[in-house]
């Protein structure tokens, strides 16, 4: 797939964080049908809760069978966020406004050449509410499975968008995609230039145009990457967010690294470690799970000590570590 990219299509790129996006991609991780890889930890501490999911509400089982890799997903149950993101219940209602029809539509070409599904699925599939059902079922896969976990969940897109933003402000497209994922790349062509994106599809080299309008740029935790080219939603790519880690806890030590523990004290080895990426006071209090008061001090001890640095960015302060501050954290 080719994505045409024009001059003044980097003002109007957008950054967004989708919560129902997370929700829909971690039941992919939560059933299996996506493996989990470095989120295996936190795939075996909710299993318990995804199989009590699964029995309570039997439509969370026709959302998993509509999953399928290297093919179509129905859009509506997991489109792209309208504005900045960050609101579930806003994201749910536009599901909710689905049409039937178009609906019903999405959903024959989603189970196209997939094997029949369980009759109860196809029953909530064939249902004349199936909107409503479904919508009910990312709900329940909401407060289950993310919910509770969002505080870190989001630190983690935030900080990734932060650094996304900023290499493409700073350095282009060629930076922005440099590590987003192994299929996307940069081919330059002047002012001007083509993000091309490996699918596997055997159906030919698929060509786009952005025409101006921007493209819509989401990380996520959970899950794999996803193209958005078809009406009605904008030109969005979602990409694996960097520092996933996080989510299950503070950065670690690196092997034999206890010697900054030692110098400069636990939890104070941990905010420096985490700082690997530059972040908000209350990122770092989502992230290690201290207080904003222990958190406040103890920056301002590595800010005395020359170990991090702050930049006021509008209402945000970000801090990140100095060069003394990287040499320290790998001891």
């Amino acid at each position: 797939m080719a994505i045409e990219v024009g001059p003044v299509d980097v003002a109007h790129t957008r950054y967004a964080i989708s919560p129902l996006g997370e929700t829909m991609q971690a039941l992919r991780v939560a059933s299996g049908a996506q493996p989990a890889g470095a989120l295996r930890p936190w795939a075996e501490r909710i299993a318990p809760l995804y199989r009590r999911l699964r029995a309570d509400v039997p439509a969370v089982g026709a959302l998993t069978a509509l999953m399928r890799r290297g093919g179509y997903n129905a859009d509506f149950i997991h489109p792209p966020p309208s504005g900045p993101g960050g609101d579930f219940a806003a994201e749910l209602a536009a599901v909710r406004a689905t049409p039937l029809l178009r609906a019903r539509g999405e959903l024959a070409r989603n189970l196209a050449g997939l094997r029949p599904p369980p009759r109860y699925v196809q029953q909530i599939l064939d249902a004349p509410d199936v909107v409503d059902r479904l919508a009910d079922a990312i709900e329940a896969a909401w407060h289950a499975l993310v919910e509770p976990d969002w505080a870190r969940v989001r630190t983690v897109l935030e900080r990734d968008l932060v650094r996304r933003a900023g290499h493409l402000a700073m350095y282009g497209w060629a930076a922005a995609l440099s590590d987003l994922d192994a299929r996307v790349s940069w081919r330059s062509d002047g002012p001007a230039g083509t993000i091309e994106v490996r699918t596997g599809s055997r159906t030919g080299w698929e060509r786009h145009r952005l025409d101006g309008a921007g493209l819509l740029l989401m990380p996520t935790v959970f899950g794999a990457m996803i193209t958005y080219v078809e009406p009605p939603w904008p030109y969005a790519l979602v990409y694996p967010a960097r520092g996933i880690a996080d989510l299950l806890g503070p950065a670690a030590a690196a092997p034999g690294g206890q010697g900054l523990g030692r110098l400069v004290g636990p939890h104070r080895a941990d905010v420096l470690r985490a700082l690997a990426v530059p972040a908000t006071t209350t990122q770092l209090v989502r992230q290690l799970g201290l207080s904003l008061g222990a958190v406040g001090g103890h920056l301002a001890v590595l800010r005395q000590t020359g170990l991090v640095t702050r930049t006021r960015t509008g209402r945000a302060v970000r801090y990140e570590r100095t060069p003394l501050g990287d040499a320290l954290a790998g001891t």
